[in-house]
């Protein structure tokens, strides 16, 4: 049998709510700032949405990219180029045969600002108003088209569609695409764009959302007995994945190792996770043992945690269940306190905390928590980063999705 290869991260980029690149948004994690404010709009009155506050994106695409291409872009393809750039220069703009190098960039929801003003404009203006370009923009494959077309990159260019786990499921994609020899190097992560009065009202009549609209920057609040719902938020995560001998092969700078992925369903509910969480801890224990990484390995944690009464709790007793007492020595972090939840985008950013955290040594503090949650069986890191141990060390980033999707992510020190 042959031995799969190693894969590393050489390169991460990102436009977030925290800033817009990876050092200030990382920068921004570790000082506990939260990237929630007040929306400067009149959606709430014109259209009675009780939300009135959100997780923006900190720095405009129009700040960074040229007008011809806003044009012809949905602001979720925006936000992914901009990632995507970054993390491309961060590895050091490689030289490569482009039939070795593939995109994974994945998309929850997709280009649902270029879909509902496109509707607009056909009911308002009609047909010969619509844009040429409507198609292209919309299409949740739009952005690992767009960045695949700008690397040159033939060996694939895909877009999984999970929910709020398809960031992460898109790493993990790119990682069995360097693994089954498709490609050396793979472009992937995550994107969303979904701060538009639509999904907005759909999210809070399913009372999902978090109504704290006097608090914007403390209604995030994973674990806390008060918490009410997430904050949506938007933005981008994207890393340079590359086979280890590549990298090596080239002198690279690596962050970490991507060592293991796992991928389950829970067959349960379109929304709601699976009661006993078995699904999330199928999930963990395929990562683990696809890494050969074990229990007693993992110092952290970046939980999915989105701020939900019942889905923080499933979660946290789905990684007890999976480390046992090992978990005892885990430091949790959950980072969507201070980014707010970047639907699609959120696993992929999570990921390159959890790189970071792995290759800094620090954890990222979780914010908003003035009342732990009894029921919580973990050692929640609160407020500010907490240093992790010396030596070969592994970390799990998790995430979950509408529909039932689990994905687990081991990333080691290289």
């Amino acid at each position: 049998m042959t031995t799969p290869r190693d894969v590393v991260v050489t390169g991460l980029g990102a436009t977030t709510p925290l800033g817009g690149d990876v050092a200030s948004t990382w920068r921004a994690a570790l000082a506990g700032e939260s990237g929630a404010r007040t929306f400067d709009n009149d959606w709430s009155v014109k259209y009675g949405i009780p939300v009135e506050f959100g997780a923006t994106i900190k720095v405009a695409p129009d700040e960074v990219l040229p007008r011809p291409e806003i044009k012809r872009m949905d602001p979720s393809t925006q936000y992914a180029m901009i990632a995507a750039r970054e993390a491309w220069a961060d590895a050091g703009s490689p030289e490569v045969d482009g039939d070795r190098l593939g995109t994974v960039v994945s998309s929850g929801i997709g280009g649902i600002w270029t879909t509902l003003d496109a509707w607009d404009t056909l009911r308002e203006k009609g047909a010969r108003r619509v844009l040429p370009m409507t198609v292209p923009m919309l299409m949740p494959n739009s952005a690992t088209a767009f960045v695949s077309l700008e690397l040159g990159a033939r060996a694939g260019a895909h877009a999984l569609v999970s929910a709020c786990a398809s960031g992460a499921e898109a790493i993990g994609y790119g990682l069995e695409m360097i693994r089954s020899g498709r490609a050396d190097i793979v472009v992937c992560g995550g994107t969303e764009a979904t701060i538009h009065p639509m999904p907005i009202a759909a999210f809070a009549a399913s009372r999902t959302l978090s109504l704290r609209n006097d608090d914007p920057a403390g209604a995030s609040r994973p674990y806390d007995t008060a918490r009410d719902g997430f904050v949506i938020g938007e933005g981008s995560g994207i890393v340079v994945l590359e086979a280890a001998e590549h990298a090596a092969a080239r002198g690279a700078r690596v962050y970490a190792k991507i060592a293991g992925v796992g991928l389950t369903a829970d067959g349960y509910h379109i929304t709601s996770p699976e009661p006993t969480g078995d699904g999330q801890r199928r999930a963990m224990a395929a990562a683990l043992a696809e890494s050969g990484v074990t229990a007693k390995e993992v110092v952290h944690v970046n939980a999915h945690a989105t701020s939900t009464v019942v889905g923080d709790l499933i979660e946290a007793r789905s990684i007890r269940g999976v480390l046992g007492d090992d978990a005892d020595h885990v430091a949790l972090s959950a980072t969507k306190s201070m980014t707010g939840h970047l639907l699609g985008g959120a696993g992929a950013l999570e990921t390159i905390f959890t790189v970071l955290a792995v290759h800094d040594r620090q954890a990222p503090p979780t914010i908003n928590v003035s009342d732990p949650d009894p029921e919580l069986v973990l050692d929640l890191v609160r407020d500010t980063p907490r240093a992790l141990p010396e030596g070969d060390i592994a970390a799990i980033n998790n995430s979950f999705g509408f529909g039932g999707h689990n994905v687990a992510l081991v990333v080691t020190n290289a």
